[in-house]
């Protein structure tokens, strides 16, 4: 056979192979969409890192205010402007769970939900404005039908009430990791088109409150001292990282949506609390 030969048979079959290797659409669309996620995945790596270390020391600082809760809580707190104020729960109750205790570091963000600093330097949330803010969000959420409520909550004690909340009023949930392309990606599998998203806290959550706004869906998120909420349409201030302070929360959320409704509450708070 000739050099000219072997060239022509060297050529024909790289053309073939490049006909058997050409993508379909369908195939292509779905390398897209996996390209798409792979670089969610990976740009979401860094920021995963940074929040396992923050969610660390949060808990580390939940546990420590949940010991000092345990061991008698100053009831005679100073904790809101008006002492008259009607709340869902007596305000012995809320400091109890320990929701008015904010962190030592503050936003100009929060600043308004926040009464004064302890001398510790922690910061004291009013719990007149997270119950008030509590009804306002269990407003808003009645207006949505139940199945198209997404709930989200990455931290660790958070992910208990969140789901009792879920169960309660219907939503759908999704602790732990959020999975990038859960709302952006039609391609996977777990893919959901909720109407509005509620967040247990915007840093740890930041995955879901990205989506979200991606997509148009108005987030509703419980909010510390140390967040920031320009990504946040909606703010319930609270202690967002101890466990009791959460259960207390999203169980007044839960029956307060359900209220709303003209619904009776099914649980109660101690079906919110979560073991240690």
């Amino acid at each position: 056979m000739s050099g000219n030969e072997n060239e022509s048979l060297d050529a024909s079959e790289t053309d073939a192979e490049a006909e058997t290797e050409e993508e379909t659409p369908a195939e292509a669309d779905e390398a897209a969409a996996e390209e798409e996620t792979e670089a969610v995945e990976a740009e979401d790596v860094e920021a995963e890192a940074a929040e396992e270390a923050d969610e660390a020391d949060a808990t580390e600082e939940a546990e420590d205010a949940d010991e000092e809760l345990d061991d008698g809580p100053a009831l005679d707190e100073d904790v809101m402007s008006d002492e008259e104020a009607d709340l869902l729960i007596p305000v012995e109750d809320y400091l109890a769970a320990g929701v008015h205790i904010g962190t030592q570091q503050k936003t100009k963000d929060m600043d308004r939900f926040i009464h004064r600093v302890r001398t510790d330097g922690l910061y004291v949330l009013d719990v007149s404005m997270t119950d008030k803010r509590i009804r306002t969000a269990a407003q808003f959420l009645a207006n949505y039908e139940p199945e198209q409520i997404l709930v989200a909550s990455s931290r660790q004690y958070g992910r208990f009430p969140a789901e009792k909340f879920a169960d309660a009023v219907g939503a759908r949930a999704r602790t732990g990791r959020f999975i990038p392309g859960t709302l952006t990606n039609p391609k996977y599998d777990g893919y959901i088109e909720p109407d509005v998203v509620v967040v247990t806290d915007p840093i740890g959550d930041a995955q879901a409150v990205k989506e979200a706004i991606t997509v148009g869906i108005p987030v509703i998120a419980m909010c510390d001292s140390n967040n920031t909420t320009s990504n946040v349409d909606l703010v319930v201030p609270t202690n967002n990282k101890g466990r009791k302070a959460l259960s207390v929360v999203y169980w007044l959320l839960a029956n307060e949506t359900l209220d709303n409704r003209g619904a009776e509450p099914v649980y109660g708070l101690d079906d919110f609390e979560s073991d240690i």
